[in-house]
């Protein structure tokens, strides 16, 4: 990794990564059904389809999604294929997403006869969530929009607004991306969902807790109607090495309780503390499962839950 003045490039980042998992490309590598609360105030069951696919071209800081995809490009048929599989095997939901580790709108991960053939898998949902980078929404976009009845959303990675950070996870795009990528989908009535990031390299606990209030409001201020909260972590070989040089540390659980309060409290759109693997981010035994427990309350509920007090926590 560079000095941390200057900025990692795609070699940088992938010089530090270890092996991929191992793969089919014939199948998804993970379905779910999971509970989210919708727009509409419901908390409804979501079908979740984790595409496998070839690897992003973007080389972000912090991504770790490039373990779960393929060096080349899968054959055609291949992506919906897994989709009819996934969906055949999942119980009934409201809304299904489908992650690609990547985009949903690069021709190179799912092609476009695939996208048309997903289309019609869809067609019984009330939503599709699918995620892609903002340098990649265009025309297809309201392409497959236009041609289901559930509603889209696109998931796009705002990460942070700071300026001083952003440029340096080598995301290749800037704020005005963003806003133009949003811009372009409300104006088409497609929704938009942004990812925000709690505490990424080169800033303190105080510093990634600010700048992730920032980045919710910032999303909110352009139309973005859902705001997920990622909290930042290693295991993806750059991240690690950041943290080893102390550039990086993950955030504390209290911190993701203050973020998704203040993103509630502004009452805006709905705010998504992301719970994956979230035991990493507990440091007490005492506190961390009750803690754990009120953020997935706030998540669903959308309403800020009772505080945790905990004797060991305020001892020390």
């Amino acid at each position: 990794m560079p000095d941390v003045v200057g900025l990692p490039s795609d070699r940088d980042i992938a010089g530090l990564r270890g092996p991929r998992h191992t793969v089919d490309w014939a199948r998804p590598y993970a379905w779910l059904i999971e509970p989210e609360r919708s727009a509409s105030g419901c908390v409804e069951d979501v079908a979740t389809v984790f595409i496998t696919n070839k690897s992003c071209p973007f080389r972000c800081l912090m991504c770790d999604l490039w373990k779960n995809t393929t060096p080349e490009r899968v054959p055609v048929g291949a992506v919906a294929g897994q989709v009819r599989w996934a969906l055949e095997r999942l119980p009934g939901a409201d809304s299904v997403k489908l992650y690609n580790s990547g985009n949903f709108f690069d021709d190179q991960a799912i092609p476009p006869a695939d996208r048309r053939d997903i289309a019609g898998q869809v067609s019984s949902f009330r939503s599709v969530i699918v995620e892609c980078h903002p340098k990649l929404v265009d025309r297809r976009c309201v392409e497959f929009a236009t041609s289901i009845d559930p509603a889209v959303q696109v998931a796009m990675g705002l990460e942070t607004v700071d300026p001083n950070v952003l440029p340096r996870l080598n995301k290749r795009m800037t704020l005005e991306d963003f806003t133009r990528a949003t811009t372009f989908l409300l104006n088409r009535n497609i929704s938009v969902r942004s990812f925000v990031l709690l505490r990424t390299p080169f800033q303190s606990e105080a510093e990634g807790i600010d700048w992730a209030m920032r980045s919710v409001e910032y999303a909110f201020s352009i139309g973005v109607e859902c705001c997920a909260v990622i909290p930042t972590r290693a295991g993806n070989g750059a991240m690690d090495q950041l943290q080893a040089n102390g550039h990086f540390s993950p955030p504390t659980l209290a911190s993701m309780e203050a973020v998704l309060e203040y993103g509630l409290g502004l009452g805006r759109g709905r705010v998504l503390m992301d719970l994956w693997d979230v035991e990493q981010f507990s440091s007490c035994t005492a506190c961390g499962a009750q803690r754990t427990a009120r953020l997935s309350t706030m998540n669903l509920t959308q309403c800020v839950s009772p505080s945790v007090s905990c004797d060991r926590c305020e001892s020390s």
